[in-house]
């Protein structure tokens, strides 16, 4: 059977960033720019970005463009006789499902809350009202169900269309959608009274504030930043190199992905600390920022109720483009091992996501008191398995991979990233890619497991 393509080049940019674009973007990097000294971090994450994202992004593109499979049968066909690196494309077959295990509830709020204020629900609501919204929601598993039963049958009916007319034709509307969104809100954002306050705090560099949280720290949190915002590691990017023609070169394929999740990620900034800062509204971290301290906001603006909606639509869009992304690596993996149709492969993810995405719904009110791994809850210890280790472990997988002799080779690899028109990856890079990018994840995996 002849293996799918994608449509045009820029089918693949925005499927492959899409899946990079998620709820992270704009749930955590703002926030973590504004305390790590604004435009300072910025400097620190966009070098970060450079010497180890796209590197490594490459790597996972070229196993799939060499391979023309998902990943285990890419391991499978490149890999050294008698060798088991393979076995990683379980691995990633695994992590991607957990992923979607928890990342399919949060998406589904996005959508719940879209609805909220389509229907007009914050309207007149105080401050306090605002937060029982979200707790409220927590503790129905009813509508979180709803939400993330949506978000999982309708990501598997657009991915039973194939590649082409349903993953690419729905992310580049998506995608455009998101882009012209997130446009009109950081500029209404800006033209609010006392935003540029607001902007100035979030980019200007700032060696005081990066001071008081200590430089180590800020570019500790850049390194982070950088490598977690691309999903690197399960397989999520590989998939969509083995879609992949052989007319452009991989490295600068990469930069136009980092470019455009940089684009969504900065401007995020610029929607929520001009808009915090000219209600007066502390910009807080985590699951508050987006659920309790945004919507407060949008109540006190002109208009609120529309500007909270097309919020949300764009939130919606940001992370439902990561969830279809991995719903087509999961069932690539399948269709590529068992043979299975595209419509075979859908239903029976479906079927498995569904099911395990019941304990991320419950792990808030029935089973409220489970604790999986510490003091974490369900979606937490999900997430810390998949952030913490299965990234960083599998980023590092790809990466010796690419570059030992007792993987594919960097010869091989290089080849692989040089081949089509574009920027090309010079031969000088083979020690620093050897040697110096793995000790650069080891930091990363050791720092999240154990700081």
């Amino acid at each position: 059977m002849k293996r799918e393509s994608f449509g045009s080049r820029l089918g693949f940019i925005l499927v492959s960033a899409g899946c990079a674009i998620g709820i992270g973007n704009v749930w955590k990097f703002p926030y973590v720019t504004g305390a790590n000294g604004g435009g300072l971090f910025v400097l620190f994450y966009l070098l970060f970005l450079v010497i180890m994202g796209i590197p490594v992004l490459t790597m996972e593109f070229s196993v799939g463009r060499a391979g023309k499979k998902s990943a285990v049968g890419a391991y499978k066909a490149l890999e050294p006789k008698g060798s088991f690196w393979h076995m990683h494309g379980w691995i990633c077959l695994l992590g991607c499902t957990l992923l979607m295990m928890y990342y399919t509830t949060v998406s589904g709020w996005m959508v719940s809350y879209f609805v909220k204020f389509v229907r007009g629900d914050f309207s007149g609501l105080n401050h306090e009202a605002v937060d029982s919204v979200f707790t409220t929601m927590l503790g129905n598993p009813g509508e979180m169900g709803f939400y993330m039963a949506l978000t999982v049958i309708l990501g598997f009916i657009i991915c039973s269309f194939g590649l082409e007319k349903g993953l690419e034709r729905i992310t580049k509307v998506m995608m455009a959608g998101l882009l012209g969104l997130i446009l009109l809100l950081a500029v209404h954002s800006l033209m609010l009274p006392g935003a540029m306050e607001g902007a100035k705090f979030y980019l200007l560099p700032d060696l005081g504030r990066a001071m008081e949280q200590g430089l180590g720290k800020v570019i500790t949190a850049a390194m982070n930043q950088a490598f977690f915002t691309l999903s690197l590691g399960v397989g999520a990017m590989e998939i969509f190199g083995s879609y992949m023609g052989r007319e452009k070169s991989l490295a600068g394929e990469a930069a136009w992905i980092c470019t455009l999740d940089t684009f969504v990620a900065l401007l995020s900034g610029l929607i929520i600390f001009p808009a915090c800062f000219s209600y007066g509204v502390q910009p807080d971290a985590g699951p508050s920022l987006i659920f309790i301290t945004l919507p407060r906001v949008f109540l006190h603006m002109g208009l609120g109720r529309l500007w909270g909606a097309l919020f949300f639509l764009f939130m919606t869009f940001a992370s439902f483009s990561t969830v279809i992304a991995v719903f087509e690596n999961l069932m690539a993996n399948l269709m590529d091992a068992f043979h299975w149709s595209r419509k075979k492969a859908a239903l029976i993810c479906c079927s498995v996501v569904l099911l395990g995405s019941i304990p991320c719904v419950l792990g808030y009110n029935v089973w409220s008191n489970l604790h999986i791994l510490g003091n974490r809850d369900v979606l937490d210890s999900e997430d810390f398995i998949v952030s913490n280790l299965l990234l960083p472990l599998g980023s590092l997988i790809f990466l010796l991979f690419c570059t030992t002799k007792w993987g594919w080779g960097f010869d091989n690899y290089l080849a692989e990233a040089n081949t089509g028109e574009g920027t090309k990856l010079p031969r000088a890079l083979k020690y620093y890619f050897q040697f110096g990018l793995p000790i650069l994840v080891l930091f990363i995996l050791f720092q999240g497991l154990f700081a």
